[in-house]
């Protein structure tokens, strides 16, 4: 039997048709989430980014910043056997592996029953899961890495497409470096500023009404584990990287490790998969410059979140600068933050003495113009504020000499 086409030698065949319909649930799950979590749309990608390329994710915040009801929300949303346990130093390790099988033992056999418990899930929560016993620990560590968990003497097959663990804070006990580096992101969720205030307050109010009154929104399943294994089982045709991605990867990689953030060879060839994984999110079969975005976020502590950002922003930008039309802000779907994003990269360009194409120029015009609708249909007083910055931006380009009457 012949193989079946190269997606990028088959233009609209059945490979590429499949990755745009599974890029539509991934992203109508992104929109939803969006929709309920304020700033979280980086977070809420990296989740998504995670489960497609079937690897782990740890969100370090303080408490009340919406780390478990993400993972709560997003395991709504996404049709996969799910088990979430909030882990202490008393955590058992029968709460989270099952309970030993009496019936089994009273032969002389020791087994657990491990249904409904984590080694049958297919997406996994364990919050404050650095507070946990050593015993746990260890036993994890063989989970994630291995997909097997030993039960007795049978080794079992865990069907684990993505962990997902939060934690208060990041840890600093050499003990459990073991377990951190096995989280191949690591994401901060913090508090939001006072710029978000006034939507907080709106979104919190609503919240709060729809779970006193039980008028909440009814979630129902998107994305479903078959879907995202459908995806992990073709990932081969999207583990393709041209030279010029490679050498720049390179360069970043070693720019990180100069400023003292440690990179090892088994992580630096592990986040191509979710390079990978951001493409494909995006319905795209070829990585690019923008899906360096997820070297933000693999620090080690969090004194290196800003100096990841500085190496890897400019080099982001640099790429939605140059090619606007792949930008991921969606028209009225997105959120004051993506708008603003955009708003501060179109005002950067215009404002920066590079000479524009007309083309060029247009495109920019279209960003500025569906901007301007998506603010005007979330009317607020940041909102409004916006609006008065795009019109500016607009009476600039038509007082050039070009657009000028």
């Amino acid at each position: 039997m012949a193989s079946p086409p190269h997606p990028a030698s088959a233009p609209g065949g059945p490979a590429l048709v499949d990755v745009a319909r599974a890029s539509a649930s991934v992203q109508e799950v992104a929109r939803v989430m969006g929709a309920h979590f304020l700033d979280k749309q980086e977070i809420i990608r990296l989740m998504l980014v995670s489960a497609i390329a079937g690897e782990h994710m740890v969100i370090v915040g303080p408490p009340g910043t919406a780390k478990s009801a993400m993972v709560g929300m997003f395991a709504k949303l996404v049709d996969a056997r799910y088990f979430e346990y909030l882990l202490t130093r008393f955590t058992e390790p029968n709460e989270l592996f099952g309970p030993v099988d009496i019936a089994a033992f009273r032969d002389g056999r020791y087994t657990r029953r491990i249904e409904n418990m984590l080694p049958s899930a297919e997406i996994v929560f364990l919050d404050e899961i650095f507070k946990s016993s050593s015993a746990i620990l260890n036993s994890l560590l063989h989970v994630i890495n291995e997909r097997k968990f030993a039960n007795g003497p049978t080794v079992v097959q865990v069907p684990l497409i993505s962990l997902f663990a939060a934690s208060n804070e990041v840890p600093n006990d050499d003990s459990l470096g073991a377990m951190f580096d096995r989280f191949l992101l690591r994401v901060l969720s913090d508090n939001l500023d006072s710029y978000h205030f006034g939507e907080l307050m709106q979104k919190g109010i609503a919240l709060e009404v729809a779970r006193m009154t039980g008028k909440g929104d009814v979630l129902k399943p998107i994305l479903s584990a078959r879907d995202l294994r459908t995806l992990q089982a073709s990932f081969d045709r999207f583990m393709v990287f041209p030279d010029d991605f490679l050498a720049k990867y390179k360069g970043l990689i070693f720019q990180i490790r100069s400023e003292g953030v440690s990179v090892s060879d088994r992580r630096a060839v592990k986040l191509l998969k979710l390079f990978a994984a951001s493409a494909v999110f995006d319905g795209r079969t070829r990585v690019h410059d923008g899906d360096f975005f997820v070297l933000r976020h693999i620090w080690n502590n969090l004194d290196q979140v800003e100096l990841l950002a500085e190496i890897v922003n400019p080099v982001v930008d640099a790429y939605y600068r140059e090619h606007p039309a792949e930008r991921r802000f969606i028209g009225p779907q997105a959120s004051l933050d993506d708008l603003l994003a955009e708003l501060n990269l179109i005002r950067e360009l215009l404002t920066s003495g590079t000479e524009l194409s007309d083309i060029q120029m247009f495109s920019q015009l279209k960003n500025l113009s569906e901007i301007k609708a998506a603010l005007a249909a979330m009317p607020s007083d940041t909102s409004t504020r916006m609006l008065r910055e795009v019109d500016q931006l607009l009476e600039t380009v038509f007082a050039s000499s070009k657009f000028g009457l």
